[in-house]
């Protein structure tokens, strides 16, 4: 099996089966994705999910902000798996969400754990991390306000974020407030998106 042209082990494929049946029988009851783009699974979200891992292929710790339905969280947390070493910390507020977090970690075997929690007390409940992870979250200016706690633990911290259309103008705004480095990935899956990789992050003021 390959996801973004990278083949993938069979362990690892099994693990991903595993999770997107379970994410499909929660979904039912529980609204993870949209379900107008239920039918896109793999490509919408699991290689979109995907790719974060594939530019950091390396055993870190990371922190994964608004993880909802698993997306990448939990996709990470099953790489991971196969390499025996890091783990994802998942922050989920939603209670629902959460629960559902929790048994696609446990029936899949991957490297991870769920903070039932607010974004804005997760620097303090989790501590300093080697890499940041948000899908679909908030504009950027404000995860760079998620972020930026956690980049004051860490100085050698890199997030990465995936971006639509829209990633210009807000790349705009949010120069205003911080500085930091960019490296900007063409998304493997939609040609109009960037994920974002953010490193060296300080507030201007």
């Amino acid at each position: 099996m390959k996801i973004n042209g990278q083949s993938v082990s069979r362990e690892t494929q099994e693990r991903l089966e595993h999770f997107v049946a379970l994410f499909k029988k929660w979904n039912a009851t529980t609204n993870l994705v949209a379900p107008s783009t239920l039918g896109e699974l793999w490509s919408r979200h699991v290689a979109d999910s995907a790719q974060i891992f594939q530019m950091a292929p390396k055993p870190q710790v990371w922190v994964d902000l608004g993880s909802g339905g698993g997306f990448p969280g939990v996709i990470t947390a099953i790489f991971l798996a196969e390499l025996g070493d890091g783990w994802v910390n998942l922050v989920e507020s939603n209670n629902k969400k959460a629960g559902f977090l929790r048994v696609a970690l446990k029936e899949t075997g991957a490297r991870g754990t769920v903070h039932p929690i607010r974004i804005e007390t997760a620097p303090q409940a989790i501590g300093p991390c080697d890499a940041i992870s948000a899908r679909a979250l908030a504009d950027l200016n404000s995860l760079l306000e998620y972020i930026h706690p956690w980049a004051k633990q860490n100085a050698k911290l890199h997030a990465y974020l995936n971006k639509g259309r829209d990633y210009e103008t807000e790349l705009q705004n949010a120069r205003g407030r911080w500085q930091f480095d960019l490296l900007k990935h063409q998304s493997s899956v939609e040609a109009s998106s960037v994920v974002l990789e953010i490193s060296n992050l300080a507030s201007k003021s």
